[in-house]
C-alpha cells in the first residue's frame, strides 16, 4: 500500500509554641492517619519519555490517588545504566522506555519485577506483553518515504526492496547501531533467518546514499533536499513534520510518498514505548496502580497524541488528523519481546555487513 497524501487541516515540625505542643509532638506524628499519608503519596518514575502532556497525565493520576509522582527523565541506556549501578538502592518504582528491545534488555538483565495485574493483562494485547514483566503502551510503524518524482510506489512496496540494485545511492537511512533500525533488522530475522538478514543488511549498505547519521527527522528531509530518494522512519517524525509550525516543513514533507512495507506479507514493522515496575521498587503497590491507570483508556489516548503514535489498548480513539489520515495497514504479529530477543543477532549482522 502506498499514496502520496497532502496537508490538511493532541510531624509538622514545632519551632515555637507551648511546651505542651512540643510534648505532643511526637504523638502527632505516629498517627495511623499520618502514616498512611505518607506510604501512599509516592512514586519514583524513570522515564526516557519527554513530553509536557504526560507530566499533566501524572498530575491527573495525583489527583485521583493522592499518589505523587516524582519523575527523573533521562534516555534509554542511561536509566537502564543507572538501574544497574543503584541496584538494591534503587528508589526507582516505574521504568518507562521507548523501544521493545530496551525493555528486553531490562528483563534480561533482571531490571524488573512482575506486575501481577489482570487489569494490565485484560487491557493490554499478548502480544505487547512480556511475562508481565513490562507492558506495551504506544505503538509506531516503521515507514518508507520517498520522492515520488524520483522513484515509483512500486518500486519499495517492501524493506526487501531497500536492498534492490536499481537503488544504488538513493537509500538513506539512520546508523545500524541505533536501536530502532536494529528492532527492524531483529523481525526480518525473526520473519526470514539470519542469512537472508544479512543479505539485506548489505544490499541497503551498498545502496546508501550517504553515511548514516542524524535522527529519522534527518533521514525525512534528506530525501526533501534531494540527498537521497527514500528512507526509513518512524510515523510519528513524519506527523511532527506534517504538524509543524513552519509552513515550509508541512508542505515539503506533504509533497512526500509513503508506503506501509510489506502489506502482502508479514506486515509493516511495529514497535512500543512501555513500561513495567523496577526490580527492587520500594512502592510496588504504587507502581502496579500507576501502570493500570495508564492502561486506562483516557490514558492511553493521551500518551499517544502526545507522541503521534497509536495507542496499545483495544477500541481506544485518537484524535490526530496527521496520523489518522495516514490510513489503515496491516501491522506484523510478531510479539514484540522477539525483537530483543533477535537484537545480538542483528547487531552481528549490522557489524559484518559494515552498517555504522
Amino acid at each position: 500500500m502506498s499514496f502520496t497524501f497532502s496537508l490538511g487541516r493532541l510531624g509538622r515540625r514545632v519551632l515555637g509554641g507551648t511546651m505542651l505542643a512540643a510534648l505532643l509532638a511526637p504523638l502527632w506524628l505516629q498517627s495511623p492517619v499520618v502514616h498512611a499519608q505518607q506510604k501512599e503519596r509516592l512514586l519514583n518514575l524513570y522515564s526516557s519519555r519527554h513530553y509536557s502532556s504526560d507530566q499533566e497525565l501524572y498530575d491527573t493520576f495525583t489527583r485521583q490517588t493522592g499518589i505523587k509522582v516524582n519523575q527523573i527523565q533521562a534516555g534509554d541506556e542511561a536509566l537502564l545504566e543507572r538501574l544497574k549501578s543503584e541496584g538494591k538502592a534503587s528508589p526507582a518504582d516505574v521504568i518507562l522506555l521507548a523501544d521493545a528491545a530496551r525493555l528486553w534488555k531490562a528483563q534480561n538483565e533482571g531490571l524488573l519485577q512482575p506486575a501481577l495485574s489482570e487489569v494490565l493483562r485484560a487491557a493490554i494485547p499478548p502480544e505487547f506483553q512480556a511475562d508481565q514483566l513490562w507492558f506495551g503502551l504506544t505503538t509506531r510503524a516503521r515507514l518508507i518515504v520517498f520522492d515520488p518524482t524520483k522513484i515509483k510506489a512500486e518500486q519499495i512496496q517492501r524493506y526487501e526492496d531497500l536492498a534492490s540494485p536499481a537503488l544504488k545511492g538513493k537509500v538513506c537511512t539512520r546508523s545500524g547501531t541505533h536501536p530502532y533500525m536494529l528492532s527492524l533488522l531483529a523481525s526480518i530475522v525473526a520473519h526470514q533467518g539470519e542469512q537472508k538478514a544479512e543479505a539485506w543488511a548489505k544490499g541497503v549498505v551498498a545502496n546508501l546514499a550517504r553515511t548514516p547519521r542524524g535522527g529519522d527527522t534527518d533521514q525525512i528531509k534528506g530525501v526533501i533536499s534531494g540527498e537521497c530518494a527514500v528512507a526509513l522512519t518512524n510515523s510519528y517524525y513524519l506527523v511532527r513534520l506534517l504538524k509543524s509550525p513552519k509552513t515550509e516543513e508541512r508542505e515539503s514533507a506533504a509533497r512526500l510518498g509513503v508506503v506501509w512495507p510489506n502489506q502482502s506479507s508479514s506486515g509493516t514493522h511495529i514497535n512500543i514505548s512501555g513500561g513495567g515496575i523496577a526490580r527492587h521498587a520500594p512502592h510496588p503497590e504504587e507502581a502496579r496502580r500507576f501502570l493500570e491507570f495508564l492502561a486506562s483508556p483516557a490514558a492511553q489516548a493521551a500518551l499517544a497524541n502526545s507522541n503521534n503514535e497509536w495507542p496499545v489498548a483495544r477500541n481506544v480513539q485518537i484524535n490526530n488528523p496527521e496520523l489518522t489520515r495516514l490510513g489503515q495497514f496491516k501491522a506484523e504479529k510478531l510479539p514484540v519481546s522477539a525483537l530483543g530477543k533477535h537484537q545480538p543477532a542483528a547487531a552481528r549482522i549490522m557489524d559484518r555487513a559494515g552498517w555504522r
